[in-house]
């Protein structure tokens, strides 16, 4: 046990290196001291933005410390035992010495996280595939393991489209989600999704499989500009047909942007202004332009041709059984867990991180 508390010890040392824990408690001390000054919740959106950073900032550097002050405190217990003492004890240590080692783990998934936008918040959708009812309740399940996962996050979201069926479930649903590393945790889930149950829509209690994609693209900064020529733009208004309540507007309010040269299509829906709307779809345009800019390798957007609509369906990720056994297993990573109801309610860190350490390998 002393030796493996020596060797934790070096992984938090290095950790607090990687995380540059003195530069982060220098950039929340500055973030606070903005926080304080009269004008700071003049732009609401900045402030909450920045909120969220000064959040994020402060848990980060105190679990560093607690599981810096845990494994010294470990450490030292076991210096003033004596024999008897430590095998009366032993059961607990090893079990709070496990646990700090899960949350340093955790902890270190952050130092992965070095992308271009990593940082930034993350645009996010979910598209139902075909096969009617079925599909559609299947899309609308994941909406609610994702926003419980953005819960779980303490993540902001706001949803900028939703396109419900009257049937049941969702055709489609966009959010925008706001937190540090937001991009960075869920850009690994973008890809196909699929459900196996038997169907409680099939009288006859037959298993059917189903399919939904999930599509993650980083929001960009206000500061990053991108030349679009308004030839390559198709513009539509129509009127949202949304979750109900605040979602439905009464108005031909929603905006859909068609991008013509590579037919990447993007709709705002939430506002009740039409002009809100349409800065909203453009900078959602813009963010998946760069994207796609940058996954092709390309040196401007008016290189970009083709067909980005959705994902392609061959690029299955996950599986979620229900029927005849349990699982959720990631094709990626063959990361897997057999208690799917923790997994659909939220619980999908484990995941993400097999992910992120994959590809860091």
């Amino acid at each position: 046990m002393q030796n493996e508390i020596e060797e934790l010890k070096k992984t938090i040392k290095s950790l607090g290196s990687s995380l540059d824990i003195a530069n982060l408690k220098e950039n929340l001390k500055k973030l606070q001291a903005k926080s304080f000054e009269s004008d700071f919740w003049d732009d609401s959106d900045k402030a909450q933005e920045t909120m969220i950073e000064i959040n994020s900032l402060n848990d980060t550097i105190e679990t560093y410390a607690k599981q810096e002050m845990s494994v010294n405190s470990i450490s030292e217990m076991i210096e003033i035992l004596s024999v008897e003492e430590f095998i009366e004890m032993q059961d607990d240590l090893t079990n709070e010495l496990l646990e700090t080692k899960n949350k340093v783990s955790k902890l270190k998934i952050q130092t992965l996280l070095s992308g271009e936008y990593d940082r930034n918040n993350a645009i996010f959708s979910i598209h139902a595939g075909s096969g009617g009812l079925e599909a559609t309740d299947w899309a609308q399940m994941l909406m609610r393991m994702y926003t419980r996962y953005f819960d779980n996050k303490k993540y902001k979201y706001e949803m900028t489209e939703f396109n419900n069926e009257e049937g049941g479930g969702i055709k489609s649903v966009t959010f925008i989600v706001k937190g540090r590393n937001a991009y960075g945790y869920l850009k690994g889930e973008k890809g196909v999704h699929r459900l196996v149950r038997i169907s409680p829509f099939d009288s006859n209690a037959r298993r059917h499989t189903s399919f939904a994609s999930v599509d993650v693209y980083p929001e960009l900064d206000d500061n990053v500009k991108i030349d679009i020529e308004d030839k390559d733009l198709r513009i539509d208004t129509y009127r949202s047909s949304g979750a109900g309540g605040q979602h439905v507007n009464t108005t031909d309010s929603a905006v859909r942007i068609t991008h013509i040269p590579t037919g990447v299509t993007v709709t705002s829906q939430n506002e009740r202004s039409q002009i809100k709307n349409r800065e909203t779809a453009m900078k959602m345009l813009m963010a998946k332009l760069v994207q796609i800019k940058e996954e092709e390798h390309k040196e401007r957007i008016e290189d970009i041709q083709g067909k980005y609509n959705q994902i392609s369906w061959g690029s299955q990720i996950r599986s979620y059984v229900f029927q005849p056994y349990t699982m959720v297993k990631d094709h990626r990573t063959n990361y897997e867990v057999g208690n799917i109801e923790k997994v659909m309610d939220g619980d999908i860190d484990d995941f993400i991180n097999a992910y992120l350490n994959m590809k860091e390998e």
